[in-house]
């Protein structure tokens, strides 16, 4: 039987020592072992696939490696009865694209266990619109509303507003009612940020207290952080008595410059967003909220899109800064 060969991007360390990043072809025989065997026909762009994709080992421990944590596609092969050729299917964290071959690839196999079936309502295009990025804004949102922040208890704040999680957040927050203030990024896109729901927009430099001094002034009922470092400290010291903060990312930094005042004084709480290990009926509940009551209306304002060859710039815009929204990757032909 003739071996049969894909498009993926293959990072790997060059003559120079240098990562390189090529668009190459690959065999199915040399994927991992794993019940499903999945043709992606899209994947999207996280600031963890930047890393994988740059060589970062805290993120992916060998190379050569295919990065791509998210991606959407049709089952080809099933060893397990849960699911069969034909079915549409997510697949999103776990370990795919850190050390197991990703969705920047036109194939991928993993466990049965990794695999939610695509929602009704939900097309494969629209699911890697949100991706990791929009079920990581989806589970913080459902955190803020589970933990009993209402939309009349006064603004919510949205750190990291102009990237993917921030983006998605901020629109499920603004469709639900929420008054949303959204932090600005490097570059000013205040008008992109009012288009998709954002009441009042701040500064980076607005949203930093470097003061020390253990609360703030109540500003919120509640935050959405997305960056860590000292604008999540800052917004739980300026969080009003007995609201909660969820915290996702550490791009700004994985330091948290904090007292214990803001806890035991104001009763203030801190929750943790973990999208990569999230048990599976949490999981499907997200997605499920994220394909009916959740959904944007505006999904496409917030997403472009790119082809495997298009990516790599896309790739170093994550690390300048100016990497916007969504970026849907194409790998159907």
């Amino acid at each position: 039987m003739k071996e049969k060969r894909y498009p993926g991007m293959i990072v790997e360390k060059g003559s120079d020592g240098k990562m390189t990043r090529q668009i190459r072809e690959l065999s199915i025989d040399s994927l991992p072992e794993g019940d499903v065997l999945v043709r992606v026909e899209y994947s999207s762009l996280n600031y963890k696939d930047a890393l994988s994709a740059s060589g970062n080992k805290g993120v992916t421990r060998k190379y050569p490696h295919t990065p791509g944590i998210d991606a959407a596609g049709v089952v080809e092969d099933s060893t397990d009865p849960a699911f069969k050729a034909g079915d549409k299917v997510i697949v999103t964290s776990y370990d795919l694209g850190m050390n197991t071959s990703g969705g920047f690839g036109r194939y991928i196999r993993v466990p049965a266990g990794w695999i939610v079936r695509l929602p009704d309502n939900l097309t494969l295009k629209e699911s890697m619109m949100y991706g990791t990025a929009g079920f990581t804004a989806a589970l913080s949102v459902y955190r803020l509303v589970d933990y009993g922040i209402t939309a009349d208890m006064g603004e919510v704040l949205v750190s990291g507003a102009t990237g993917g999680v921030g983006s998605i957040a901020l629109s499920i927050l603004s469709k639900e009612g929420y008054s949303v203030t959204a932090v600005n990024g490097i570059v000013d896109e205040t008008d992109y940020l009012k288009e998709i729901g954002a009441k009042s927009v701040i500064s980076i430099d607005e949203a930093l207290d470097l003061s020390k001094k253990p609360m703030l002034k109540v500003k919120w009922a509640g935050c959405v952080d997305t960056v860590g470092g000292d604008i999540l400290s800052t917004s739980i010291r300026s969080t009003a008595p007995g609201g909660a903060v969820t915290s996702c990312g550490n791009v700004a930094s994985h330091e948290l410059p904090l007292t214990v005042f803001p806890f035991i004084l104001r009763g203030i709480s801190l929750i943790g967003i973990d999208s990569q290990n999230c048990p599976m009926p949490v999981r499907q509940k997200a997605w499920n909220m994220i394909a009916k009551d959740w959904k944007i209306p505006w999904l496409d304002r917030i997403t472009s899109e790119v082809s495997l060859t298009e990516l790599d710039p896309e790739i170093d815009k994550m690390f300048k800064g100016v990497h916007r929204g969504r970026t849907v990757v194409r790998l159907a032909d």
